[in-house]
């Protein structure tokens, strides 16, 4: 009746995570830090377990002189957030599941 959660998702920083990447596509460390009120340390590894997913990509570059963290959805992730919503709904509306 109800749908599976996706329990990479189903984590409320991973899925903050993802739901602000799927609205700009790529952000910096800092921007999802910010965004998340989290501490550095437990962001890096929610973003850790995204990228061993193959939910995000993560590319570490300079940026004068500075370490810059950039960290993309990837289309396997847009799918995953996309059934993972469909799952939720599904607990929403149960008087629609089949």
């Amino acid at each position: 009746m109800f749908k599976e959660l996706d329990p990479i998702l189903h984590s409320q920083l991973r899925l903050a995570v993802m739901s602000l990447l799927i609205s700009v596509k790529e952000a910096e460390f800092v921007f999802l830090k910010e965004k998340t009120n989290s501490t550095a340390g437990n962001l890096s590894v929610q973003i850790n377990k995204l990228k061993e997913s193959g939910y995000i990509d993560v590319v570490k570059q300079f940026k004068d002189n500075y370490p810059q963290t950039i960290c993309k959805v990837t289309p396997k992730g847009v799918d995953a957030f996309e059934l993972y919503v469909k799952a939720l709904q599904s607990y929403m509306n149960p008087s629609s599941n089949k």
